[in-house]
């Protein structure tokens, strides 16, 4: 608000140095102004960086022996001072900010540190902040993990990733305020169940088709229309046929028309729906009717293969209350964006600083990555937050189930 605002001035103005810049003498006549008083000023400003120092602070605690009793007595360090000598808060805070957030490599924090601080931390000390970030912020991802399994409206996606050499599977389950994350050897349903989520879940579950989703019958499916409207490009373009066109632009203008009526109500009009499940209906008609079955032929074993077009009108067809389900329900969006941008930036880590060398790592990264994620979303510093994690108080949401 303008409070806040008018706070930032105030500090700004409280932190910025002046440099008086006096007319000596005249330009025309040479004439001595030293003493003469300023008429106004011309104000240029310059923001930079001053020089940046580790500063070392020694903590002492006091020994005294009692004249009474004689016991020897010490004071009490602060709790977080534990070693004789360690790294503070600040410092093991940007250490886990620079790794699992901008996804710099272990070896580059160290040249960040030299260049910058002065002094190189060992990648031992680096991969300690993040163990201990990881296990702090544990009770955060089981809150992220009980809101999401409560949740209206959940979108999953899933990605290969490297562990150990060998392909793994990162799972998401996000929301625009929660993202969990979580690595395991499996892609399929074993992996889903072992996460906890999808088998806990009662609500809508927004995805891309992939089979075991639909192991789950306690859920409300929702299939996501970007990858419907990409394989429609696809037939339309390599197969000339004409109804995928059609149905991409059916699925636009329910689209439209949802993103206009829920500026003022919550459902669309009983005709409205009717008008547009008609729409739908059509177009498939007229899709499999330029491809029917293909006929087995005789002594051929197994099942016969079907054309491109026609399996993806039988998924259309056969899932059609998934695919219209943003059009049923408000909630629920028109694609599994969500879910895609969340895993797009694990794989951005993957291009930058490499696969993962252990599964503790990759353990540690989707835990530390999922809470930074979920701080973001809800307009959190990552760095504070980061900070408070490591001291034993981290951000826990509570509240902001994405509905």
């Amino acid at each position: 608000d303008h409070r806040d605002l008018h706070r930032l001035i105030r500090r700004q103005r409280q932190m910025c140095i002046r440099d008086r810049h006096e007319v000596e003498q005249c330009d025309l006549c040479g004439a001595t102004l030293t003493d003469v008083e300023a008429e106004d000023h011309i104000k240029r400003q310059v923001f930079d960086i001053p020089p940046v120092k580790i500063e070392v602070t020694e903590h002492q605690a006091e020994i005294k022996t009692c004249p009474h009793c004689g016991h020897t007595n010490m004071a009490s360090f602060p709790p977080d001072v534990t070693a004789s000598v360690q790294y503070g808060g600040r410092i093991r805070a940007m250490m886990v900010y620079q790794n699992n957030y901008q996804f710099v490599p272990l070896g580059r924090i160290g040249d960040f540190f030299e260049d910058i601080y002065d002094h190189r931390p060992t990648e031992a000390i680096i991969l300690q902040a993040n163990a201990r970030c990881a296990e702090n912020i544990k009770p955060a991802n089981e809150a992220i993990k009980e809101l999401l399994i409560n949740s209206h409206v959940v979108n999953f996606d899933e990605t290969g990733l490297r562990v150990e050499g060998k392909l793994n599977w990162l799972h998401v389950a996000s929301t625009p305020d929660l993202t969990y994350y979580i690595v395991h050897p499996k892609r399929g349903k074993d992996a889903m169940d072992a996460i906890g989520i999808l088998s806990e879940f009662g609500g809508v579950a927004v995805h891309d088709h992939w089979k075991p989703y639909f192991n789950y019958t306690d859920v409300i499916h929702a299939l996501c229309n970007a990858h419907h409207l990409r394989d429609l490009t696809f037939i339309h373009e390599q197969y000339g046929q004409d109804w995928a066109e059609d149905m991409s632009q059916c699925l636009l203008d329910i689209k439209k028309e949802v993103d206009q009526a829920r500026l003022y109500k919550d459902e669309l009009d009983s005709d409205k729906i009717e008008e547009f499940e008609g729409r739908f209906d059509k177009i498939i008609a007229e899709g499999l009717e330029l491809n029917p079955p293909p006929q087995k032929e005789p002594g051929k074993r197994g099942r016969v293969k079907q054309s491109p077009p026609k399996n993806l009108l039988d998924r259309l067809e056969g899932h059609k209350r998934e695919v219209l389900e943003f059009m049923y329900d408000f909630d629920v969006p028109f694609d599994n964006n969500q879910a895609e941008r969340d895993v797009r930036m694990m794989k951005l880590r993957q291009k930058i600083s490499g696969t993962f060398r252990t599964t503790v790592g990759a353990d540690v990264f989707c835990s530390i990555r999922g809470y930074i994620s979920t701080v973001r979303k809800n307009g959190h510093h990552v760095l504070d937050a980061i900070q408070d994690a490591l001291r034993g108080d981290p951000f826990i949401p509570s509240g902001c189930v994405g509905e």
